[in-house]
């Protein structure tokens, strides 16, 4: 049975990146066709504004969308496209892997965890946010409430659940906002409760940057509110090799989108030196997600053979591939 997803080009080496995530998709047989739709500054300089209409209505249908790299301009409007997005479909939950790979420039081995990051409260919904008349002082509030904790919560937990992975820690700064990240760590606590099964780790948001760099392996799944799961994930990408490695599942109870979380790179659009390793694991996130994770495993294998035998790898990887190249090399080892 076919099922239809969403498709989002991107800007800069969105397209490039893409191109070769469909290629491989293709190439595996995972029965998917594509609607393609516009965001960011392809959409803008075709319809005139950064989010059609039709690209929220394909989303809405479909379900399921594979997004490259956007670019929000600076100026007025929303503040960011991903953000919007997020709001718009309430894909309250970002699942953001960091896994070890063969022949990176990593200084750790072995690493194996997923922060598991709230997305829609927070600090970045920055409300009431103002700078004063005089430019001495701006202001921006912060809203956690208790259903977006548990929710997180509770998603971390049924992850381990399903994975079989065995602990969660709770990342928080309750010692000193004890309000918002107290009443998140509250409810950590009781959710955690009902899962007597998974062990629960509760750690101060600059201790547990600490241990990410001196002990990585301690952890398996980091579940955390908004702005400090935004850090820490870039922070464990950065464990494993860098964000051309690291992709990201938005996922809501009636959408979900799956993505790169690396930028636009706009310096190397066009030449086909992109790594479009993130994007594929994006798409082995989706496979998962839409009940192939017997495909979603021969994606992951492939990537990981080709990594091993260097065979095409991109300039970041130490290569001197393309990005075609690279794609194709996977391809062939599905």
């Amino acid at each position: 049975m076919t099922q239809t997803i969403t498709v989002i080009r991107g800007d800069g080496i969105g397209p490039e990146i893409m191109d070769a995530t469909l290629f491989v998709l293709d190439k595996l047989g995972a029965g998917l066709s594509y609607e393609f739709a516009d965001a960011g500054l392809a959409a803008l300089e075709k319809h005139g504004e950064l989010i059609p209409a039709s690209t929220l209505e394909s989303i809405k249908k479909n379900k399921v969308a594979l997004k490259s790299p956007l670019t929000t301009p600076v100026g007025g409007g929303f503040s960011s496209i991903n953000v919007a997005l997020r709001r718009q479909f309430d894909l309250y939950a970002n699942v953001r892997p960091a896994i070890s790979f063969p022949n990176t420039k990593s200084r750790y081995e072995n690493i194996n965890m997923i922060t598991v990051r709230e997305n829609t409260e927070g600090a970045y919904l920055a409300e009431g946010q103002e700078v004063s008349a005089d430019g001495e002082t701006a202001f921006s509030g912060t809203r956690i409430t208790r259903k977006g904790s548990e929710r997180i919560v509770r998603y971390a937990f049924e992850l381990a659940k399903s994975t079989g992975r065995k602990k969660v820690t709770a990342v928080h700064k309750a010692n000193i906002i004890k309000s918002t990240s107290g009443l998140f760590l509250d409810v950590a606590r009781e959710v955690a409760a009902k899962y007597p099964e998974i062990e629960f780790q509760e750690m101060i948001v600059d201790n547990a940057c600490m241990q990410l760099v001196m002990r990585p392996e301690q952890f398996d799944i980091i579940v955390t509110t908004n702005l400090f799961g935004d850090i820490i994930s870039d922070l464990c990408a950065g464990l494993v090799g860098g964000l051309g490695l690291a992709p990201g599942a938005n996922i809501g109870v009636d959408a979900a989108i799956f993505e790169a979380v690396h930028g636009t790179a706009p310096d190397i659009a066009g030449q086909g030196k992109a790594n479009p390793v993130a994007l594929l694991l994006g798409a082995a996130q989706m496979l998962d997600h839409v009940g192939q994770p017997e495909n979603a495993e021969r994606l992951r294998k492939a990537i990981v053979a080709t990594m091993e035998a260097k065979d095409s790898l991109t300039g970041d990887l130490g290569g001197n591939g393309s990005t075609m190249g690279f794609a194709q090399a996977i391809a062939s080892r599905l």
